[in-house]
């Protein structure tokens, strides 16, 4: 394996009495979707050309819960928390970042009712904050002159106010940014957030995530940008349903940047 791909976990960083900088919360997406994986790597090997000292949970991490809060099982929701919550603050977790807005959103704002409180940054928050520090430096033409539209995430946009970074970050690539007519405050939802992901779309006349393909098409863009897996997932399926898979890629800004260091 690579140095780019060394993934420590808090076990072994404990073991040496070292904390980390960070804990990448790697959410189950990120974890056990093939697709996202791949974002996982993307932003591990960032991590590692950045050198960052970062640890994840490995066996240790399990849910988040908010995919049963959202789909009203709250019960199940506390006991995944708690559950977390014990082994962050066990192991004295002061800051997370997670490539998943909907752990980071959960995270942020849900935990610290729990008792779990820490900093929960978005993975384009913390890539931004590493090429504003001069930690990583985004060289490389690889996407001059492509046109990018960015899809924002409900939980990282409307949720959280956060709009800025993925575009900041976006822009190192040297690509051409082009904004959807819905974008920001307005953006559409994928269709996959608040559990829809793990269900049959409701009926009518057109599903969610290809009504917001259709947006990012308009723009008439070499690739779509996501910053979120579920996301990633639905506009996929939506660009395959307009058999347009030849012509337009969906990439995370992970991997774009990743790409753009060729790493």
């Amino acid at each position: 394996m690579s140095d780019l791909l060394k993934v420590p976990t808090m076990e072994e960083f404990m073991a040496q009495g070292k904390q980390p900088e960070i804990l990448f919360w790697v959410g189950s997406a990120g974890s056990f979707d093939d697709r996202a994986k791949k974002i996982t790597r993307a932003f591990v090997k960032i991590l590692n050309k950045a050198n960052v000292d970062f640890a994840v949970l490995g066996t240790e991490e399990s849910n988040t819960g908010d995919i049963a809060k959202r789909a009203g099982n709250e019960f199940l929701f506390q006991m995944q928390a708690v559950t977390n919550i014990e082994v962050l603050n066990a192991y004295d977790i002061k800051k997370i970042v997670t490539c998943d807005p909907h752990s980071f959103n959960c995270l942020k704002n849900e935990y610290p009712g729990l008792g779990g409180v820490y900093e929960v940054i978005h993975h384009t928050q913390y890539i931004n904050e590493l090429i504003a520090s001069g930690r990583l430096k985004v060289e490389g033409d690889l996407y001059k002159g492509k046109k990018i539209t960015f899809h924002d995430p409900c939980y990282l946009g409307r949720a959280n106010n956060e709009y800025e970074a993925p575009r900041d970050v976006l822009k190192q690539t040297n690509a051409q940014l082009v904004e959807m007519k819905r974008h920001k405050r307005t953006a559409l939802c994928c269709g996959a957030g608040g559990a829809q992901m793990f269900k049959e779309p409701e009926k009518g006349d057109k599903d969610v995530n290809v009504l917001r393909t259709e947006d990012a098409l308009e723009t008439r863009p070499d690739i779509i940008a996501t910053g979120c897996p579920y996301c990633n997932t639905m506009m996929t399926d939506g660009v395959k349903a307009k058999e347009k898979e030849a012509e337009v890629k969906v990439l995370d800004i992970a991997e774009l940047i990743a790409n753009t260091l060729n790493l």
